[in-house]
């Protein structure tokens, strides 16, 4: 194929072609897949229906669980669909649109994390000035402000990974159009813009990180001073988590992005795309709401409330 117009579907690669192992790939991408749904949409839900929930750390938690609802739907369906259906195309349009959308959940939700460390650093470090700082209004303009700065960058980099020729074939050696295995196709004078946007755009992700550790830095030597050991551990256990996370989907992400295509193997390949393509998704309802006593407060009485409400309804059922 010498240009990118004699593209008209791309070859995911990333799994065994052996049927069995194609299947066991189902099943877990499906278990993965239905626990980081379940986990993010109860939050959504939760956080919607219950008015004690109507506060700024809340909303950010809505919307970081929409974005991860978003992200891990982006990939994986696909992923499921072809390993059950025994095939690996994926067509020009839908690895686009994949790559659009995979780009903007993630990058948003990069600056959405770093907007809930400010959040957090105001309300444990400044708590006075909390209510006067994170106004409705100011909640609302930061987060629309991780939303169209993920759209924004996500458009660039699409728009810059798909205005290069392809002479190396159309097999991506992933599960999923990743970029690096996008440009490890193009012909080696025509993705030279999109490598120096992508090293453009790395600081701008390490920037985010140590805000964030910056402030989390400052979070615990507020909470040092406390004098309940309960209190200083509670805290502790809640930002540890967070800050692991983070990094697990930087890093890994950062790596996947930076490292030699051609040197690295495709098993290596594969672990790093699911640490930060669904590990993120799955272990942020669990560390942001499932060990907030209010949360669970309003899961539970989500959860009964359904369960009594199939109960009266059965009552009256024949």
């Amino acid at each position: 194929m010498s240009n990118q117009t004699a593209v008209t579907e791309f070859l995911l690669l990333g799994f065994s072609d052996v049927w069995e192992l194609q299947i066991l790939h189902f099943i877990v991408f499906l278990l993965l897949y239905l626990i980081s749904l379940l986990g993010n949409l109860l939050i959504i839900t939760a956080i919607a229906l219950d008015c004690h929930l109507h506060k700024p750390m809340y909303f950010f938690l809505m919307n970081l669980s929409i974005l991860d609802f978003g992200s891990i739907s982006v990939t994986i369906p696909k992923s499921m669909a072809n390993s059950f259906m025994n095939t690996k195309s994926i067509s020009y349009s839908e690895c686009v649109t994949q790559v659009f959308f995979f780009l903007f959940f993630a990058s948003a939700n990069v600056a959405l994390l770093t907007i809930m460390a400010y959040d957090r650093y105001i309300a444990i470090c400044q708590p006075l000035h909390y209510e006067m700082v994170m106004t409705r209004r100011a909640c609302v303009q930061m987060a629309a402000s991780a939303w169209v700065s993920g759209i924004l960058y996500s458009a660039m980099h699409t728009g810059n990974t798909f205005a290069i020729s392809f002479c190396g074939g159309n097999r991506v050696d992933q599960f999923f159009c990743e970029i690096p295995q996008l440009l490890h196709l193009a012909c080696s004078d025509s993705y030279f813009g999109e490598v120096v946007l992508i090293s453009l755009c790395v600081p701008l992700c390490l920037i985010c990180f140590a805000f964030i550790i910056v402030s989390y830095v400052q979070i615990y030597k507020t909470v040092l001073r406390i004098p309940s050991e309960q209190g200083r551990h509670k805290a502790f256990s809640t930002c540890l988590p967070h800050l692991i996370v983070v990094s697990l989907f930087l890093f890994t992400g950062i790596f996947a992005f930076l490292k030699p295509t051609s040197n690295s193997t495709s098993d290596l390949n594969l672990l790093v795309a699911v640490l930060y393509t669904i590990m993120p998704a799955m272990m942020n309802p669990i560390i942001y709401s499932m060990r907030n006593k209010e949360m669970k407060r309003a899961l539970s009485k989500l959860i009964g409330w359904r369960l009594f409400s199939k109960n009266k309804m059965s009552i009256f059922l024949p």
